[in-house]
């Protein structure tokens, strides 16, 4: 792995862990405080909130600023999030630190994925880097969570007290710092300033072209999957009897196979496209759903959920890669942007479309119903071609 590449990926993962350690505490906090789980569902909303609205603005802004200046912004406001949530901790300045934290990483990963893509020379290459730096998100939702908990139980002066969160969110305010010191030496390739004279670009223009709608839908498909996953299996795993750490056990192995299935894919990129990748992830994942509800015990349902991570890991990384192929150099970001906007409004309804169907068919039926959805577009797939030279990716016109 290139040198640095490596402090790219070691950057995100201080910015992102700032934000999922501030998730943890949080709502830990606002309960502390008296505020009912309703409010504790606002706040765990607004870390996803920004993201949605922010975006495209900051897409566009890293398509004609490069890597530092929307990176500079983001460890600004993730460090100002924490920092304010820490100096004075109430529930208004905790819905400040969600909606500051949970934009700055929006805006941090768009900037650090378009930097990412426009260095790499070739498809192959391309399925490396994102498969690296696929890894950061994951290490950070473990390294976040877990070092904000022992500071919090540990800090104080008894377990879970409030010098313990404020010097949790304070040292949270302080890792988006190390983020800017690894990355302010990356050499920033320029940003495409718009053309003198000429029209405004919109995303509908993106969204116009064939193979960007299928591939956002092909990745909107593996996102809500992932999603339903998390939401039904502690459902699931409650119908069966199991208990809260082996169905914490069940969820951990799903997240420690899609990241090593990310380890695994660069071994992998010069042998398999990413059309094959995400064909296959598309075929197992569609089986694995199928199988779940029929797994009697929790050993079975472990495997199943191995499969399943390591199915759906391997699924974005190859998105990624094909994005840059089939998008405009000078849109990069801003095609980016659509692909976190979509997926987050997708992660914020998706959870209440699921709860009103489990409702109504059962947890096995919300299995299955997913399960069909995603084998039925698994022929979009096969539609899914890079252009035969990208590193030079086509203009507009020619989509």
């Amino acid at each position: 792995m290139p040198p640095e590449l490596l402090r790219l990926i070691v950057a995100q993962v201080c910015l992102h862990a700032a934000m999922t350690g501030t998730r943890m505490a949080a709502p830990l906090l606002a309960l502390q405080l008296g505020y009912s789980p309703a409010a504790v569902g606002v706040l765990l909303s607004l870390f996803a909130l920004t993201q949605v609205f922010l975006a495209l603005p900051a897409g566009r802004f890293a398509d004609r600023h490069g890597l530092k200046r929307p990176l500079g912004m983001a460890v600004m406001a993730a460090c100002s999030g924490a920092a304010i949530a820490a100096i004075h901790p109430a529930f208004v300045t905790l819905c400040v630190a969600a909606l500051l934290t949970g934009g700055a990483t929006g805006v941090a990963v768009i900037a650090l994925q378009r930097h990412v893509g426009q260095a790499a020379t070739g498809p192959a290459e391309l399925r490396k880097v994102f498969s690296w730096l696929a890894i950061a998100p994951a290490a950070a939702n473990f390294l976040g969570p877990f070092g904000a908990g022992l500071l919090i139980d540990h800090a104080g002066r008894t377990p879970g007290d409030m010098p313990g969160f404020r010097v949790a969110l304070l040292v949270l305010a302080l890792l988006p710092l190390v983020c800017w010191a690894l990355a302010r030496r990356t050499q920033d390739a320029p940003g495409h300033a718009p053309m003198p004279g000429g029209s405004k670009p919109r995303a509908l223009d993106l969204l116009a072209a064939p193979m960007f709608r299928r591939l956002l839908f092909i990745n909107w498909m593996q996102s809500a999957a992932w999603d339903v996953h998390t939401f039904v299996l502690p459902l699931l795993g409650h119908e069966r009897g199991l208990s809260a750490s082996v169905i914490g056990t069940l969820l951990g192995a799903f997240a420690v196979a899609a990241a090593g299935i990310r380890l695994i894919l660069p071994m992998l990129a010069g042998r398999w496209t990413e059309r094959q990748v995400i064909a296959a992830a598309n075929v197992l994942t569609a089986a694995v759903f199928a199988a779940y509800p029929l797994m009697p015990g929790a050993w079975a349902m472990g495997a199943c959920s191995v499969l399943l991570g390591v199915a759906l890991g391997a699924v974005q990384p190859m998105v990624m890669s094909m994005l840059h192929q089939i998008t405009p150099a000078a849109r990069y970001g801003e095609a980016l942007a659509l692909r976190v906007m979509t997926l987050n409004a997708s992660s914020v309804a998706m959870p209440m479309m699921f709860g009103a169907a489990g409702a109504l068919i059962g947890v096995a039926g919300l299995f299955w119903v997913v399960g069909a959805v995603v084998a039925l577009g698994t022929p979009a797939v096969r539609g899914l071609a890079a252009p035969s030279a990208p590193s030079s990716p086509p203009s507009d016109q020619s989509r």
